[in-house]
């Protein structure tokens, strides 16, 4: 594997459009844990072991079509057992995600979090 490319970008956050910023980065806090670097009514940041979340208001939020559309999403590795999985799912659910009508591949358990974003939660684990 080679280093970074010269004037390479290095990726500084995942944004997620919502209605209620502080309420997300909570939830995903909750989820991840994690750094909260700021909230306010507009946006918010959560700093986790393996990205920087950043949640900002929109007004007349729409809630994605997932499937349907092209959406940009989370997968979140629970580790290699689906018992692991299974907790991961029941705790998301438990702080207030709720599963997509469609799942795809047993793999992956497809949730929508409380602004309606798609995340799968999954037993594949990447190394390194």
């Amino acid at each position: 594997m080679t280093g970074p490319a010269v004037g390479a970008l290095r990726v500084a956050a995942v944004s997620l459009d919502c209605p209620d910023p502080p309420a997300l980065v909570d939830f995903y806090q909750a989820l991840l844990g994690g750094e909260v670097l700021w909230s306010s009514s507009s946006s918010a940041g959560l700093r986790t072991a393996g990205a920087t979340l950043v949640t900002q208001r929109v007004d007349d939020y729409r809630v994605p079509d997932w499937p349907g559309s092209s959406i940009v999403h989370l997968d979140l590795s629970a580790g290699p057992s689906a018992d692991e999985t299974a907790a991961a799912v029941r705790r998301a659910i438990g702080l207030g995600a709720r599963l997509a009508e469609q799942q795809h591949d047993a793999r992956w358990t497809v949730l929508l979090d409380p602004a309606g974003h798609p995340f799968c939660i999954t037993t594949v684990t990447p190394e390194g």
